[in-house]
């Protein structure tokens, strides 16, 4: 009798479970967003790396609530997306932070700056080191909720005509590079150079820049500049693990059922880890397509990355003397920095070297 009475009452508890989830779905609103992307959809990586977020939360909405996504140039330029998130054009964003370095520098942290973070401890200081609330902070000034929107992991450093094998060979040299990047170069001797990705090629090929910076391996291969500049340089010192962001217009998140920022949230952060295995997956391959038609593979010499490393050290320096924004971000940021990469020397960076070392035997 009493195991009759146990399954009879198992019975109406699954039951109203079963109605419990439609109904709960039933009862949110039916919210529909638009998403403006900074990149074009050839770029399968990136802007990929959106589109499964947008189908991320409308699975874990029941689709109630529905994010359309639309690529640089079909709302706004790709690079006026914050812009566009925080007039409440747009509901969302997805795009590098460091484009609206000319606003303020400090938008930088949350996207990449010289000598900055690796894609894992960008993570590590964003999620757990103080980042997300540091740079929730800043962006209350411009209406914006930010989420960590992807990585590429650490850049390549260009494509050039010639070889650079020292910083001699900088000066006069004329870059498509841009932000904190550019403001260091230029320190260098380089004259940068504002480029949309479309009009690298040509201008290239007609000797209007003599080089150019994109992403890495499986990017670059997209916009074929192993033609017209083989010298393909590592590493990119000034994106050593540059982070995406995904923007949300404060106004509206504030309006989202806590169910569904709870859904927004939980995707980002999918979509966050899903990038950085998307691009280690495909660029181990990319790479060996480049060297196969043409690209000749260097390192920066000790002279040039040390020169850069200087320079770069001053500039924050120079900004966090000056912008107090910067600085409170700045000092914190610069600890956690000195600290992870003490701990990488005793475990990670130690195991890697010898693996790397040990396949060239």
């Amino acid at each position: 009798m009493q195991r009759r009475s146990f399954l009879t009452s198992s019975a109406a508890v699954a039951g109203t479970a079963s109605l419990a989830a439609p109904a709960l779905a039933q009862a949110q609103p039916t919210v529909s967003w638009r998403l403006a992307s900074s990149f074009p959809k050839t770029l399968d990586t990136i802007y990929g790396s959106a589109e499964n977020f947008v189908k991320r939360v409308a699975q874990l909405t029941g689709g109630k609530l529905q994010i359309r996504q639309f690529a640089a140039g079909e709302i706004v330029p790709g690079l006026q997306v914050m812009d566009a998130v925080q007039a409440g054009t747009v509901e969302m964003g997805h795009t590098p932070a460091y484009y609206y370095f000319g606003k303020d520098p400090t938008f930088a942290f949350d996207c990449a700056v010289p000598f900055g973070l690796t894609s894992r401890q960008q993570t590590a200081w964003f999620d757990q080191g103080g980042g997300r609330e540091l740079l929730r902070e800043f962006y209350r000034g411009y209406g914006i909720v930010n989420f960590m929107g992807g990585n590429t992991g650490v850049q390549m450093g260009g494509w050039y005509r010639k070889e650079i094998r020292s910083v001699a060979d900088m000066r006069g040299l004329k870059m498509r590079v841009a932000g904190f990047a550019g403001r260091v170069m230029e320190r260098m001797g380089v004259v940068p150079q504002q480029i949309a990705a479309g009009d690298v090629y040509a201008a290239l090929e007609k000797g209007t820049i003599d080089a150019a910076e994109w992403v890495g391996p499986y990017d670059d291969e997209k916009l074929g500049l192993v033609r017209v500049a083989p010298h393909y340089y590592t590493p990119g010192w000034w994106e050593t693990g540059p982070q995406l962001s995904l923007y949300v217009n404060s106004g509206q998140w504030d309006k989202l059922p806590k169910q569904f920022q709870a859904a927004l949230e939980a995707a980002a952060y999918e979509c966050h880890v899903r990038m950085q295995a998307d691009y280690d997956a495909r660029n181990p391959a990319a790479l060996a397509r480049l060297l196969k038609n043409g690209a000749k593979l260097h390192h920066f010499s000790k002279d040039v990355m040390d020169a850069a490393f200087k320079q770069s050290t001053t500039v924050m320096e120079e900004e966090a003397a000056k912008n107090a924004k910067f600085r409170k971000i700045y000092e914190p940021w610069k600890k956690f920095r000195h600290d992870q990469n003490q701990w990488a020397s005793v475990a990670e960076a130690a195991m890697q070297n010898y693996l790397i070392a040990a396949a060239r035997k």
